[in-house]
């Protein structure tokens, strides 16, 4: 029963995949994250391709990742993941990243809601196949905190960018994962000389599209803990995160 609520997949990670210190960027982790969650959604019938039939998507919400270490290049390691719970307009999915010796070095959780294509609302995910989602829920643990509440007040932007081609996705807006290489862009390389990301958080909370000017309001709540919030156009929030190194 746990494996058919369970799905593990394998990955090497490519050098292409790396920043300078050889490990695997904390971007590219994320994609794979997003990348495991479609593939374990498809084999259970309730993924991408099958709602896009039927004028619904799924969009991520929340998403946590906390780390105690990351793949070096060439190295294979391996991506569990399974559904926490499944709510009326979310549904909580969870991960653990396994290093070539199947012991654990991460964890994620995430928020995702199934929305409208045409309306863009959120969807009665317990409508989606008679219910069916929650045949797949599962108790296996994960044991990092779900995401929090993040609060700036910053007022003064550390960094403006405008979103070009290569930040937009298949749906038309600014992909999720860019964003978190974009708010990492705002360190300097040597915030990652000597010290890592121990937990990486992001709230989404509106699109922004190809040509918008986002800007990014960053603080130092303590010591090596950083909460930003972006900005598109100068107005509407579209994402909050919070960095911590270590």
């Amino acid at each position: 029963m746990t494996d058919r609520k369970v799905g593990t997949y394998k990955f090497v990670a490519e050098p292409f995949h790396c920043d300078f210190s050889g490990k695997l960027t904390l971007g590219m982790l994320g994609n794979h994250l997003l990348n495991c969650a479609g593939f374990h959604a498809t084999d259970r019938g309730f993924g991408m391709a099958t709602l896009n039939e039927n004028h619904y998507t799924w969009v991520l919400s929340r998403l946590a990742i906390e780390l105690e270490d990351l793949p070096v290049q060439y190295e294979d390691f391996s991506i569990q993941t399974w559904v926490e719970a499944v709510y009326r307009l979310f549904t909580d999915r969870n991960f653990s990243i396994l290093d070539k010796e199947g012991r654990v070095i991460g964890y994620a959780r995430s928020v995702w809601a199934m929305i409208s294509i045409e309306s863009r609302k959120p969807a009665d995910l317990l409508n989606l196949h008679g219910g069916s989602i929650m045949d797949y829920v599962c108790d296996k643990e994960c044991p990092i905190d779900k995401p929090g509440r993040i609060k700036v007040t910053e007022k003064t932007p550390w960094a403006e960018y405008r979103t070009k081609y290569s930040d937009i996705d298949i749906n038309g807006h600014v992909n999720s994962i860019k964003y978190i290489e974009h708010i990492l862009d705002l360190f300097p390389l040597d915030s990652f000389r000597g010290r890592r990301v121990r937990r990486f958080e992001m709230a989404y909370v509106a699109e922004s599209y190809y040509g918008d000017v986002l800007s990014f309001f960053c603080q130092e709540t303590e010591p090596g803990t950083y909460d930003i919030e972006v900005k598109k156009n100068g107005t509407d929030v579209v994402v909050r995160s919070k960095v911590i190194f270590i």
